[in-house]
């Protein structure tokens, strides 16, 4: 299927007063961790959930996330996610 004549939105996350500099490295790793810990709590299917991992997506490069979600797989991530 061609993605021609097809509009496509795209957005990054909306600034957040609690990380004002420009580094977002801590605004990444704070989405992340909300969303599993709003997954635990509410499910996957929950609204603001989706803020968190549509959030921690657009901060976060590929690889980190790809090493935290092996981290969890294995029960190492060194931050609890129960809500």
């Amino acid at each position: 299927m061609s993605d021609e004549g097809r509009t496509f939105t795209l957005q990054t996350a909306s600034f957040d007063a609690r990380f004002p500099n420009q580094n977002q490295t801590k605004h990444c790793w704070q989405n992340y961790v909300d969303y599993f810990k709003c997954v635990n709590a509410k499910g996957e299917d929950f609204a603001p959930c989706k803020q968190f991992f549509r959030a921690y997506h657009s901060l976060c490069p590929n690889e980190w996330i790809a090493k935290w979600d092996e981290q969890r797989d294995e029960g190492r991530f060194p931050h609890s996610l129960d809500p």
